[in-house]
């Protein structure tokens, strides 16, 4: 397999490019005449996200329901290459092989590619790592939906990543339904999060959100900015004021250390718009992180592919109005 980033687009739906600033970027919109959707689409020179953090796949700037926005840029300036510089609901999969990987040789991250570890520091996902192979993508479009498919082939961890996200007929939902295949000789084990970069009605993080939790997250582990940015009360999340510059509010496990049902919803209670979060695998770890202009429940679903196997898993968006 050749280590460039190659592409196939069947264009049922509408290709285009948006620019921010003088940075063009390939996207595609998708519609089901209730929710309208756009999605950056993976592009090795011209990507909006080009770093080595994220799953370059379901790149969400602009999610539109009943004149409600969802997602949007969450920074003064955006750099592809950041290992935050991202909108929408993304996922990041933790690495595989890192700790027993030589210093030059590679390293894997599911929807980023096989990459190099330069020395003996502890893995961190700020940090930019070269890449030894960036694998293969394959996008297929669709009036409703889009088809991401990533495909890399290594010695030990080679696999095919597919994510679709779809809005289905007659709802206002959203769906992203993943598979992973292991098409390699070790058992694929890692976790992925949905990092969730809500910015809703471009509300400022503060009192204008509500996060509701699954009932059993009642256990604020390593919590940063409790009873002075954020209250927990039972399993919601309120704020007690905007952030500063520089603040943020942070919770590192709020399911004390035990799986919890997949079901979050998040309110901007000033515009009255919501989005219920459920997934059909637990959360196995539930961390939630906001700054002064996002805010991010941030789930975890564990996975374990042996060779030859897949792993799927799906998480469903529904979008509410009070006004309706």
């Amino acid at each position: 397999m050749k280590k460039e980033l190659c592409f196939l687009f069947l264009l049922v739906g509408v290709l285009s490019v948006a620019k921010a600033g003088d940075q063009p970027f390939p996207i595609v919109k998708i519609s089901n005449g209730i929710i309208q959707a756009t999605l950056y689409l993976p592009d090795t020179n011209l990507g909006f996200y080009r770093g080595t953090r994220f799953d370059w796949s379901g790149v969400i700037p602009e999610l539109i329901y009943k004149g409600h926005q969802y997602h949007g840029e969450w920074f003064t300036e955006h750099d592809p290459l950041a290992h935050d510089g991202i909108v929408g609901p993304v996922e990041e999969f933790n690495p595989l092989g890192f700790e027993h990987t030589a210093i030059g040789d590679a390293f894997v991250k599911i929807g980023v590619g096989s990459l190099i570890k330069p020395d003996e520091k502890p893995y961190t996902f700020h940090r930019r790592y070269a890449f030894a192979d960036r694998g293969h993508w394959h996008v297929k479009t669709g009036k409703q939906q889009v088809d991401f498919t990533h495909v890399l082939n290594t010695a030990a961890y080679a696999y095919v990543y597919k994510k679709t996200i779809q809005l289905p007929d007659g709802a206002a939902k959203m769906m992203l339904t993943h598979s992973l295949e292991n098409k390699g000789d070790e058992v694929i084990e890692t976790r992925v999060y949905n990092h969730n970069f809500f910015v809703i009605d471009k509300e400022p993080t503060g009192p204008g959100y509500r996060i509701t939790l699954p009932r059993d997250t009642l256990y604020p582990i390593g919590a940063k900015g409790i009873d002075d940015i954020v209250r927990l009360d039972g399993n919601e999340i309120s704020f007690l004021r905007g952030l500063k510059r520089g603040e943020q509010a942070y919770f590192a496990d709020l399911g004390g250390g035990q799986p919890v049902d997949y079901d979050i919803t998040v309110r901007n209670v000033k515009s009255g718009a919501g989005v219920k979060i459920t997934g059909d695998r637990p959360i196995s770890k539930m961390v939630f992180w906001s700054s002064p202009t996002t805010v991010c429940p941030e789930p975890y679903v564990y996975i374990r592919v042996a060779p030859g196997q897949t792993f799927s898993w799906t998480i469903t968006y529904e979008y509410t109005s009070s006004n309706q």
